[in-house]
Formats: C-alpha cells, structure tokens, sequence
C-alpha cells in the first residue's frame, strides 16, 4: 500500500533541544522543488499510510521526540520524560514556546487532543492508530506536562512518537480526516494544495524549537518555499531533474541508477532500508493459501536469486525476512532457511491433491484450476520495476502449475479487496526504525485497514511474542521475542520476502544538505541552494 522508495543518507548534527539562534543566512527567494512518483489520497499523517504523506509533512509538524541515526532519542516538543517501570505511563515536560502556525499555543491539552484523535473512529486512522498500540488516553497534569497512558506496558511508544505519524497537529482543527491541509508547528507552514499537480509549503521564520538532531541548529528553514510535485511517470521524473525542472527527485529506477551516476550535474544517494522488505504476502485465511503446503509451493517455484539480480541490476540484495538486515533484532539464522526448488514445490502440490493439469497446463483439483488472484495498480507497476517483477514471479509459478491473475484497479477498489480479504497475494514494503513493526505485519487484531497484516495473520503464539515483545525493556527478550516471529513467518510462508528496498534520491549536484531521518524521509529543513 505504501508507493513512495525515499531515502537519502543519513547525517545528523547534534543541537539543543531548546535551539535557536538567528534565523540562516539565505538567498531571497530560495525555491526548491522535489518530484514524487505517487500523490497521497490524504494529506493527513494521522489518517494516512502512504510515505508520501509523511515525506511532505515531516517539514509541517514536528513531534514529542526526536530519533537519530544510531536509534537514539532526544527532546523536540518534550524537553523532557519520565517512563513509570511498568511501562504504561510516559510523562512529558513540553517546552514552553511553542507556537502552531494558526497562533495556537501548544500544551498538555493539545497533545491529549492528537492522541485522542488518532485513536477515535472519525478519524479513520489506518496506521497512526497502531503506532499508538493499546492506547488507554491522556492525561493533563498541568499546562505544559502531559501523561500518556496505556492499559499495558508499551516499550515501543517513545521511537512511534517520533514519527511524522504521530506528529503533534494543532488543536483547532477539524475532528475527521484533514487531507487537504495540516496544521502544525514545523520549519515549513502548508501553503497550497493543487491536486494530481504539487503541494508547496512556505517557511516558518518563527521557528525556534527544531529537534535534539536537527540538521539547522533547531531555527528556521534555509528554503523560502519547498514544493513536490506529482510525477508518477519513471522517464517524465528523471527528464524533470536532468533538464532542471526540479532540484530533486524520489523513486529513482535501478535501470536509471548507472546512467545518473555518470551524470557530473546529478548527485545520486542512497541507504538500506530500515523495516519491512518488500515482499508478496500470501493470504492465510482464505482460498487456496490457506493451505500452508500450497504457501511452501508458491515460495519454493520462485528462483529470487535470479529474479532480483535480473530486475535491479544488482542495487538491491534478495531477501530473506520480514525484517530488512538494518532493523534491530534482525535475525539472522533465517537467511538461506528457504530455497528455489521446483521439484519440492511439485511434491507439495501432489500431496494437496492438486494432481491433474488442464490444456493450458496448470493444476486442477477435483475439475477447478489452481488460480491465484494478485490485486495491483498503476502506481504499484511502475514503482521499483515491481511489474516487470511481477512478471517473472507469474511466469515462474505457471511452471509449477499455479495461474496467477494480476487484476489492475484503481487506488479506492484497491484498498476495499484489502479490507475485504478478496485477494490470493498482495506486495508492499514498509519503513520504520524498530523491529515493533512486525506487530503491525504479523499480529492478529492488525487486519488492514487498521494494520499491515495483510498476510491475515491469526495465531495466538505470534499474538503472544509480539505483544510480550512490545510489553519488556529486557533487550534480550525483545530480541529472542522477535526473532521467533520472523522464523515463523517463514516456516509458514506466509510472505515471500523478495528484495531489501535502497532508498534512492537523486539531487542536482549543487544541492547542499538534505538529510533523512532513520526511516529515509527526506528532511529538507537545512537544504540550502546557491546563491
């Protein structure tokens, strides 16, 4: 479900929490444009699943806490916090002098009003909801102390806060959804919406409160404008940057990777990926895959050595888990734990009883074909080279037998199959920095749209691992809590991890400090152009 490949290198300048300073030196007029390959259906991070979403408002709203590269966390709007020892309770001390760009100030109440609103059915989250896990409420403690409360131990909540997800919108906004326009208390105030065309934001002189890693010292924005436009076309992007339409562009195609390095006016960068692979889950609640020997045969008909090195030219490395090797507590024992092999994937159809063949040569049992459904949209195609993927992992299994029907739809029918759980197969990746995420992949109560789970997921002993995982500080636990789930994924084969997405982002080369956050969003809050 998430279209947008981000990422930049990560760097990170260590500031005070309580910044400041006067404002950068920067050239009148300073624009810089970036170019998307997907426009969001919302432009709400609280609502919203899409990158693209958080991309764009990482600059409009800043969070409680701040991660760095190393995974550390820091003050931003808290200055300080204190975590009870069953881990229920985090008490935040907020700083004083914050302002959200509509003059509301902010206070306990404000952040009691977000996480309420995340968490409440108008909203309609569809994955802030579950960073915020079994969220009991908040409490106002006073103007500028505020606790938040879970009705168990909640480990993970701290690195959730610090993403754009659960970023600390202004209070006077709307209940429902804001798709159209945030407001919050970032170096970049929401300027202007042109749908299918950009989004712009405009700088916040007033800044003064930017987070511990900040990479402008924690003051205002070096940009006076910073516009992403909606280009969802592989060569209409590149031509976009090569020809200076725009000053940078996300979603760069392995196949263009050689060509823009040996481009002297185009700076190329690139990192790992943080989270969940990309990789095509299999239903397990329904049709045929709910049959776990069909789930084995599917995986073991699929060469991914091959497929991987053919379609990406070897920027990417094949997968082996859930987890990419840069998450913390990536277990490593998974890796060559599956393999290519045909044969196996013939014995296991046999044994389900799918014996016979028909004139098009694919398995029948008992007169009906062995048909596999896999939902996608044109979004989905062209991200990443996934169609031409697609295409071999189709062509792969028809030697084993199975047909495997790629239905093109739209984006709103898309997202109804995948609530519904119409579908055989459905392909995605994930970014996040904490290995918390195979909750939202592998636990039961995380069906979509109010979780990732769309391998539909129901065990209590990976509810159990998961859900203890999340309830201990105890390093050791957490880890052997987690490796459990990412083994069992794969004795399951419940998912066939494919490739570890690098986040590739190419800039004009005179362009100077862009950064990333440990997921890969692009931070353009110390961009500076020449002048």
């Amino acid at each position: 479900m998430r279209l947008v490949a981000r990422a930049v290198l990560p760097l990170v300048v260590l500031a005070s929490a309580c910044g400041g300073g006067p404002p950068p030196a920067t050239s009148a007029g300073a624009a810089f444009s970036f170019a998307l390959n997907t426009e969001p259906s919302c432009l709400d991070p609280h609502v919203s699943i899409a990158d693209a979403t958080a991309l764009i408002q990482r600059g409009v709203v800043d969070s409680l806490v701040s991660q760095d590269a190393s995974g550390g966390l820091h003050p931003w709007l808290a200055r300080s916090w204190r975590i009870s020892k069953d881990l229920k309770e985090y008490t935040f001390d907020l700083r004083t002098d914050v302002t959200f760009h509509d003059g509301a100030k902010l206070d306990a109440a404000a952040v009691k009003a977000n996480f309420d609103r995340v968490v409440a059915r108008t909203t309609k989250s569809q994955y802030a909801n579950v960073l915020l896990g079994p969220y009991r409420d908040s409490v106002v403690v006073d103007e500028h102390t505020v606790r938040v409360r879970f009705t168990e131990p909640f480990q993970p909540f701290l690195q959730a806060a610090s993403t754009a997800y659960l970023g600390i919108q202004s209070p006077k906004g709307p209940e429902g959804p804001r798709c159209a326009k945030v407001v919050g208390s970032g170096p970049f105030v929401f300027g202007s919406y042109a749908r299918q065309k950009s989004v712009t934001l405009r700088r916040n002189p007033s800044y003064r409160w930017g987070p511990g890693a900040a990479p402008v010292g924690g003051g205002p924005a070096h940009l006076d404008t910073l516009t992403f436009r909606f280009l969802p076309e592989n060569a209409t992007r590149l031509g976009a940057l090569t020809s200076g339409q725009v000053d940078g562009i996300a979603a760069v195609p392995t196949s263009s990777v050689a060509a823009l390095q040996a481009d002297p006016g185009v700076r190329l960068v690139r990192t790992p990926s943080q989270g969940a692979v990309y990789g095509v889950y299999l239903n397990s609640s329904s049709g045929v895959f709910k049959d776990a020997r069909l789930r084995a045969a599917f995986r073991a008909a699929i060469d991914v050595d091959l497929l991987v090195r053919t379609t990406h030219f070897g920027v990417y490395e094949r997968a082996w888990s859930i987890l990419s090797p840069t998450t913390p507590y990536y277990d490593k024992s998974v890796e060559n734990s599956w393999k290519y092999d045909p044969e196996h994937a013939a014995e296991l159809l046999d044994e389900a009883g799918w014996t016979a063949r028909d004139a098009q040569g694919y398995r029948t049992k008992g007169g009906a074909r062995l048909t596999v459904r896999w939902p996608t949209t044109q979004a989905q195609e062209s991200a990443d080279q996934r169609g031409i993927l697609a295409q071999g992992i189709q062509a792969a299994v028809r030697k084993a037998g199975f047909e495997l029907v790629r239905d093109s739809v739209q984006n709103g029918q898309l997202f109804g199959l995948v609530q519904d759980g119409t579908y055989d197969l459905y392909d995605m990746a994930w970014s996040r920095a904490d290995p918390d995420i195979l909750r939202g992949f592998l636990h039961s109560e995380n069906l979509p749209m109010a979780g990732e789970n769309v391998a539909r997921v129901d065990d209590p002993e990976v509810d159990s691992w998961l859900t203890g995982a999340a309830r201990t500080g105890d390093e050791e636990a957490r880890r052997s809590a987690y490796a459990k789930a990412q083994r069992w994924a794969v004795d399951r084969a419940v998912v066939v991890p494919l490739y570890v997405p690098v986040q590739l982002v190419a800039v004009a080369k005179a362009v100077e400090g862009l950064t990333s956050d440990p997921a890969g969003f692009p931070r353009f809050d110390g961009v500076r152009l020449p002048r």
